[in-house]
């Protein structure tokens, strides 16, 4: 159970009050100086009693507590200095330059300094160096210290909130990253499996009557695109919705290339598929050529309908090589953004690999290799 700030600091001045009097009355209670032995005790208590009265400002008003504390610090010397009231004054001067204004804090550090370096030279001027040298060092340890102390506890927590801040920046990056490169998979989940539905349906509708099996098997590519574009996006609604950062699930992998052909064929594409599985790969590298593939089919689609492609699929010992190729064909293509191939670069750099796309004599080449 964790306590608020007012109620603590009342329990705490209650127990600074309560030790002082168990110090004064077992006569603990002198530091240095005679102390008045016809003093009443009460006047003692009271002087204990307005020191903790400023002790209780501490946190809500520093300046004040150090104002009211003093007071009680200079009667209390007056009468012999004592243990209980120098604990107080101690406490207030920690807690002042730990949690008051940074001026504060800067002109106790430059009084506390000059007071140490006025009482010592002060007792050398009328006394023994010996003596200047005990003094200045008790005062060193009743003022200096809990400044130091304070200041040091100060900054290592002003650097650890540095430091937190500079981690919810890095974090923040790195959610605006993840969103970037989901809008990506966005774009290429919606451009590529709705190309293709749309220009499946047209062939479609250009289809002469009496061909029910071609317009079946269109059909039946348009509801695998439609159904797999829905199951992609569920995959990255569900990464979006998620509490903590997770790796993209691999709901795509180069091994389905396959099914980027078929779909593909059912457009109009002349497609084949070269090369063998390529097994198991990184998880990024699996995703990235994938989503290559299909852009670059997507792209033959809108571009090049019915043209000759190619799909070529090549493991090496410590790369991955995904070539695709299509003839480049007169007559009406899509019109484009250039997002696609912007999209597919920038897919191969993440992960460390190289890309390229552009005419090889009468071809289209897309070309891009994955470090393993």
């Amino acid at each position: 159970m964790q306590l608020r700030p007012n109620r603590r600091d009342a329990l705490i001045v209650g127990a600074f009050f309560a030790v002082g009097l168990l110090a004064y009355g077992l006569g603990l209670d002198k530091v240095t100086g005679d102390r008045d032995g016809h003093t009443p005790m009460g006047v003692r208590v009271a002087v204990l009693a307005v020191a903790c009265a400023g002790q209780l400002l501490r946190h809500r008003a520093p300046v004040a507590a150090l104002g009211v504390v003093g007071v009680a610090a200079a009667a209390d010397f007056h009468l012999g200095l004592s243990m209980p009231v120098l604990m107080v004054g101690i406490d207030v001067l920690f807690v002042a330059t730990l949690d008051g204004s940074r001026g504060l804090r800067q002109v106790l550090v430059g009084l506390v300094a000059a007071a140490t370096v006025g009482v010592t030279a002060a007792v050398a001027a009328i006394g023994d160096w010996r003596l200047s040298f005990y003094t200045g060092l008790q005062v060193f340890s009743l003022l200096v210290v809990p400044v130091w102390w304070a200041t040091n506890v100060r900054r290592h927590r002003e650097s650890a909130e540095q430091v937190a801040r500079i981690a919810e920046l890095d974090r923040r990056a790195a959610v605006n990253a993840e969103r970037n490169r989901m809008a990506r998979d966005l774009h290429d989940v919606v451009a590529g499996h709705m190309s293709a539905i749309a220009i499946q349906s047209e062939a479609v509708l250009s289809l002469r009557s009496g061909d029910p099996e071609t317009a079946r098997a269109v059909l039946k590519s348009v509801r695998e695109n439609s159904v797999r574009a829905l199951a992609e996006m569920r995959t990255m609604i569900d990464v979006l919705r998620a509490d903590e950062p997770v790796d993209e699930p691999v709901a795509v992998r180069l091994a389905d290339a396959g099914r980027l052909v078929e779909s593909a064929a059912a457009a109009g594409l002349d497609v084949e598929l070269r090369g063998a599985d390529p097994g198991e790969l990184p998880v990024g590298v699996d995703v990235a050529a994938y989503r290559i593939v299909q852009e670059a089919l997507t792209n033959a689609v809108k571009h090049a309908p019915g043209a000759r492609t190619s799909v070529a699929l090549e493991r090496q010992v410590m790369r991955l090589v995904v070539v695709v190729r299509n003839d480049v064909v007169d007559g009406p293509r899509g019109t484009g953004t250039g997002t696609g191939l912007v999209s597919m670069a920038e897919r191969a750099h993440l992960v460390g690999g190289v890309f390229s796309a552009g005419l090889d004599g009468a071809e289209w080449v897309v070309r891009a290799e994955f470090p393993l």
